[in-house]
C-alpha cells in the first residue's frame, strides 16, 4: 500500500493538471472532473495493491475519472440533460496541451487576480486549498471560498477548458504569465525565517513557468518568463544568511549559486532571443543573466544592464523600470546623475519603498547622511515584507543605508 500511495502522489504531483484539463474540456465542468478524479484515485488506492500497477497510471485515473462522472451525470436530472452532450467514449491520455488549456482557462480574463492565482495552483499544481491558504497566509476557509468562487464564475461565464486559438495568445497570454510570475514572487520574497511555507510557491511557479516554455516553444515571453525565474532560484541558497536575515547581491556568496542552472537558463535566453521578439519577461530575464554571469558585483557590465534597461522601458514604460535604470546610471556615470534620474520620478514613486531606499544609497554615496537615514526611515515605514524590515533597520540602526533588496 506504501508503494502505490507514492506512486499515485507523484502521478497527482506531476499529472494532476493535465488530467484535470482532459477530463474538464470533455465534461464542460472542473468541479465534476475534480470530483471524479479524486474517486478514481480512491479507488486506485483500494485496487492497485491487489490487481497491480497499470501501464499507464495517468490513463486508468482518467478513464476512471470518467466513468464515475458519466455515473454521475445518469444519476442526477440536470446531469441527464447534459449526459447526451459528453456521451461517448472515454478522453485519451492526457497531453501537455491538456494542462496549458486548464492554465488559460484558470487565468481566463473573467477571473480577478486572486481567483486566478488560486485556481492555477488548485487545479493545474494539483495543490490543496490547505497548503495554498498556508503559504499565502490566509485562512484555508478563505481560500477554499476563492476556489469555489472562482470555479462558479467559469462554469457561469461557459469558459470552455480549450486552447484558445493561437489568434489570441498575444490577448491571453499575459495574463497566464503575470499569474506564474505572481505566485514566483510571493514566494522569492518572503523571510526564509518567518514563512517557510511559500518556498513550496516558487518550487510550483518554477515548473508551471517550465512546462509553458516547453508548451510554447514559439513564444519568447514564456521562454523569458523561466529563464528569468531559472537566474533568480540559482541563487536562492544564498539570498538568507543561518539566522534568515535577508543577504544583498553584493554580499551574496557566488560560489554557492548554482552555475549549472544558471548557465541553462542562459542557453534558453539565448534561443528566445533568436526569435526576435522581447517583451518584458525576456529583458527582465537578461538583466538577470548579466548579473548571474558576471564573476564579481564589481565586475558587473552596468553599461549593458542600463541598455536593456532603456530597451525595457519602450515595451514597458513604468516608472519602476525607470528606478532600475537609475541603479545601473549610478554605476555608469556616479551617484548625483543617478539621484536625478530617481529625484525625477518623486511624484510618480514617493509611495514605493524602493524608491526611498534606492534615493538613501545615494545620498549616502553623496554625503548627505542625514538625508540617506530620513529616506531609509520612509523606506522602513513603507516596508511590510519581515525581511526587508529587518535588513532596513539592521542597516539604519548600523549607519550603513545599503536597502536594496537582494
Amino acid at each position: 500500500m506504501g508503494g502505490v500511495k507514492a506512486l499515485l502522489d507523484r502521478v497527482w504531483r506531476d499529472e494532476a493538471g493535465s488530467m484535470l484539463g482532459v477530463l474538464s474540456r470533455r465534461l464542460g465542468d472542473l468541479d465534476l472532473a475534480e470530483d471524479a478524479l479524486q474517486e478514481a484515485v480512491g479507488e486506485a488506492l483500494r485496487r492497485w495493491p491487489a490487481d497491480g500497477v497499470p501501464d499507464s497510471p495517468t490513463g486508468w485515473l482518467v478513464t476512471a475519472a470518467w466513468r464515475k462522472a458519466v455515473d454521475r451525470l445518469r444519476r442526477e436530472r440536470a446531469g441527464r440533460e447534459k449526459l447526451a452532450l459528453v456521451a461517448g467514449e472515454p478522453p485519451a491520455e492526457p497531453t501537455g496541451d491538456d494542462r496549458l488549456a486548464l492554465i488559460f482557462a484558470c487565468c481566463h480574463p473573467s477571473l480577478n487576480e486572486p481567483l486566478q492565482v488560486a485556481l492555477t495552483l488548485h487545479a493545474a499544481s494539483g495543490l490543496a486549498a490547505e497548503a495554498i491558504a498556508a503559504a499565502f497566509l490566509v485562512p484555508t476557509p478563505t481560500m477554499a471560498q476563492r476556489l469555489v468562487r472562482a470555479k462558479r464564475q467559469l462554469r457561469a461565464g461557459g469558459v470552455r477548458f480549450e486552447l484558445p486559438p493561437p489568434e489570441e495568445y498575444p490577448l491571453r497570454l499575459p495574463a497566464v504569465l503575470a499569474t506564474v510570475y505572481l505566485v514566483f514572487n510571493e514566494g522569492y520574497l518572503a523571510s526564509a525565517r518567518d514563512t517557510p511555507q511559500r518556498r513550496d510557491l516558487t518550487r510550483e511557479a518554477l515548473d508551471l513557468a517550465r512546462q509553458l516554455a516547453a508548451l510554447m516553444p514559439g513564444e519568447p515571453e514564456a521562454a523569458g518568463l523561466a529563464a528569468l525565474l531559472e537566474l533568480n532560484e540559482a541563487r536562492a541558497a544564498t539570498r538568507f544568511d543561518a539566522e534568515g536575515r535577508l543577504v544583498l547581491l553584493e554580499e551574496q556568496d557566488r560560489t554557492r549559486w548554482d552555475r549549472r542552472a544558471i548557465e541553462a537558463a542562459a542557453a534558453r535566453l539565448r534561443r528566445a532571443v533568436t526569435l526576435d521578439r522581447p517583451g518584458p519577461y525576456l529583458l527582465q530575464a537578461a538583466i538577470a543573466a548579466q548579473h548571474a554571469l558576471a564573476p564579481t558585483y564589481a565586475r558587473t557590465d552596468w553599461a549593458a544592464i542600463r541598455g536593456l534597461y532603456d530597451t525595457l522601458y519602450l515595451v514597458q514604460p513604468t516608472p519602476v523600470v525607470r528606478l532600475g535604470r537609475a541603479v545601473a546610471t549610478r554605476y555608469t556615470d556616479g551617484p548625483a546623475a543617478a539621484l536625478a534620474e530617481v529625484d525625477e520620478l518623486a511624484q510618480r514613486l514617493s509611495g514605493y519603498r524602493l524608491w526611498h531606499s534606492t534615493r538613501a544609497e545615494l545620498l549616502r554615496d553623496l554625503g548627505r547622511d542625514e538625508e540617506a537615514a530620513e529616506a531609509t526611515r520612509r523606506a522602513l515605514a513603507l516596508a511590510t515584507n519581515p525581511a526587508e524590515r529587518e535588513l532596513l533597520a539592521r542597516r539604519l540602526g548600523s549607519g550603513s543605508l545599503s536597502p536594496r533588496v537582494g
